[in-house]
């Protein structure tokens, strides 16, 4: 392939774009790779397409070479199936949906596993079929309400998503490892730094999952790692060691307390401590129980129910945290005190929560016999010697509380957790048989009785994952790809016109004779340090210059990542092209 920079549809820009929020977005616009098309969309150009086709390909390898079949469902689909599995309401305001010129509803996909379960269902009927997997490499769509960081956070996108059908948990355990060992080798392969980490199933349903995370300082999701052991998990499934419980008959009664104009509680705290309540001194936010009020809506719900979260004071509410718990429910801070005149703002208790009907869910921490300082439910009062299991009853406990730096690791209990951030750039679920329960999927099974399989779920971001190299891989110059995404192997560039441009044009096809992806800038009138400046930014591997010494047989290759500069004959350049490419080939990195 020899590509000619005069007649490339490549439009490199020399400032940053005014809305380009992140490393990716700013360089791939540069660089001529995308623009942007509307809000959350965005064209591919020449180059673009090229690095997402590479991604593509290598998805596709390592998914047929583990036996996964390749399928392409529809984008636009019927809203039935959705209604049955539930997910028509559940997504809620995050799917498109639209309706044909006969009102009947559809939706643009989001994801397909109704669909692969229906497929299923309608092709086979006996246990000899399985295990069978299925596979697309497909447009998929969610409605952002604000679209940012370019390719990181879109409403169109290109996704892989695998689905796997076994008759029983070993079999579902067996394709999931499977899959999982073929995505490290799928983002190993594109360069990635990443890290597997436990995360929160949400409303995909079923049980275990894990997300694969490329680390960078811009990613959205964060997540934590262990200083002790290897244990990793994204901060929505970050688990709490809960302390022991004790006696709740152990403590004095209740005491209540005037203390006026502390409804925040660094000023309970200092009050505390100078009038010495409880006759005791040392108070510290973790001695106090913050309640902190929210208002939780069910999918197709039309009013949502107020719920109150525990957790020790020196902790906040992980709004994310609770979503995630909650899912597929929406959940927002609650803000209409005058029409909860029961709730009193700033001095709020678990006492009186029961008797009002409001659902209280503490943080693991708030254990029986823990004894807390706490509102009074009275204005301008708060009450010491609070007590979980006399004084109060949870509903039950949930992970809210924000995870932070040193906290316990809850896999080891010797370590110390630290917090990274990262961009997902895969994603898998054992679903079980959420859908194929929905949907009756059942088969003949060994012994004549129906049997209903069981189902996994494997989901790569392409296009996001053509940001995320990108995020790892630049510098202040431009993007520095790898040598397995990169849109070509090497850019050659013509320093003059005249008997340099036309080297570099029969360089140009000679490697591209020899199977090089080539990019060749043959534009007569650009200067040489503009061509260099767009080699920077641009970002392919390597770069061979036809410049002054072309007269004397020799040309340089640069490096871009390392930027080494080596002067070679035209002959030895060729030679060490073919052989680096061709390694690179070899080793499929």
């Amino acid at each position: 392939m020899l590509l000619r920079v005069s007649t490339l549809l490549l439009r490199t820009l020399r400032e940053d774009p005014a809305d380009a929020e992140v490393p990716s977005h700013r360089l791939l616009l540069r660089a001529g790779y995308v623009r942007r098309a509307a809000p959350g969309g965005y064209t591919w150009l020449p180059l673009g397409k090229l690095v997402l086709d590479r991604i593509t390909a290598i998805v596709r390898d390592e998914m047929t070479a583990i036996g996964d079949q390749e399928v392409h469902f529809p984008a636009l689909l019927p809203a039935e199936p959705y209604r049955t599995s539930g997910r028509w309401t559940e997504y809620g305001d995050d799917i498109f949906t639209l309706a044909d010129r006969k009102g009947a509803e559809h939706l643009l996909a989001p994801t397909h596993e109704e669909l692969a379960a229906l497929l299923v269902k309608d092709l086979f009927t006996s246990y000899r079929d399985f295990p069978v997997t299925l596979f697309q490499i497909q447009t998929k769509f969610r409605d952002e309400a604000r679209p940012r960081a370019g390719l990181l956070r879109g409403r169109e996108f290109l996704m892989k998503d695998a689905y796997s059908f076994d008759l029983d948990a070993a079999g579902l355990q067996a394709a999931y490892d499977r899959h999982r060992e073929a995505y490290q080798r799928i983002f190993t392969r594109l360069g990635l730094d990443f890290t597997v980490v436990h995360a929160m199933s949400g409303a995909m349903g079923g049980s275990a999952s894990e997300e694969f995370l490329a680390a960078t300082p811009v990613g959205e999701d964060t997540y934590v790692g262990c200083t002790r052991c290897d244990h990793a998990a994204n901060t929505e499934a970050v688990v709490t060691r809960a302390p022991a419980a004790g006696d709740p008959d152990a403590h004095p009664p209740i005491e209540v307390h005037d203390t006026p104009e502390t409804p925040t509680i660094a000023s309970l705290v200092d009050l505390a401590n100078d009038r010495v309540l409880a006759g005791r001194t040392g108070w510290t936010a973790a001695d106090t129980l913050k309640n902190v009020v929210l208002t939780v809506r069910q999918p197709g719900a039309e009013r949502a129910e107020l719920l109150v979260i525990g957790l020790p004071g020196d902790r906040e509410v992980d709004l994310k945290r609770v979503g995630a718990v909650l899912a597929p429910a929406t959940v927002a801070v609650f803000d209409d005190w005058p029409a909860h005149p029961e709730l009193v703002r700033g001095y709020l208790g678990p006492q009186i929560l029961a008797k009002h009907g409001v659902r209280y869910l503490v943080d693991p921490r708030v254990v029986t016999g823990t004894t807390w300082l706490t509102g009074a439910n009275e204005p301008g009062r708060h009450a010491t010697d609070v007590v979980c299991g006399r004084d109060f009853l949870p509903d039950g406990t949930i992970e809210a509380a924000e995870v932070r730096p040193g906290d316990s690791c809850s896999a080891c209990g010797d370590g110390e957790l630290t917090l990274r951030r990262g961009i997902e750039v895969g994603h898998i679920f054992q679903l079980g048989r959420r859908y194929t329960d929905a949907f009756a999927v059942d088969v003949l099974g060994p012994e004549g009785k129906p049997v209903r399989p069981t189902m996994g779920c494997y989901g790569i971001g392409v296009s996001r994952a053509v940001a995320a190299v990108a995020e790892q891989h630049h510098d202040d110059r431009g993007l520095v790809w790898p040598a397995a995404v990169a849109p070509c192997d090497v850019h050659l560039v013509s320093a003059g016109k005249g008997p340099q441009l036309d080297a570099a044009l029969e360089l140009g096809a000679r490697l591209a004779a020899a199977g090089l992806r080539v990019l060749v800038d043959d534009r007569a009138h650009v200067s040489a340090g503009v061509k260099f400046t767009d080699v920077e930014l641009i970002g392919i591997p390597r770069a061979v210059v036809v410049g002054r010494r072309l007269a004397e047989g020799y040309v340089e290759l640069r490096d871009r990542a390392g930027g080494e500069r080596t002067e070679l004959s035209v002959e030895d350049v060729v030679a060490r092209l073919l052989d680096e490419v061709g390694a690179t080939r070899r080793n499929r990195v």
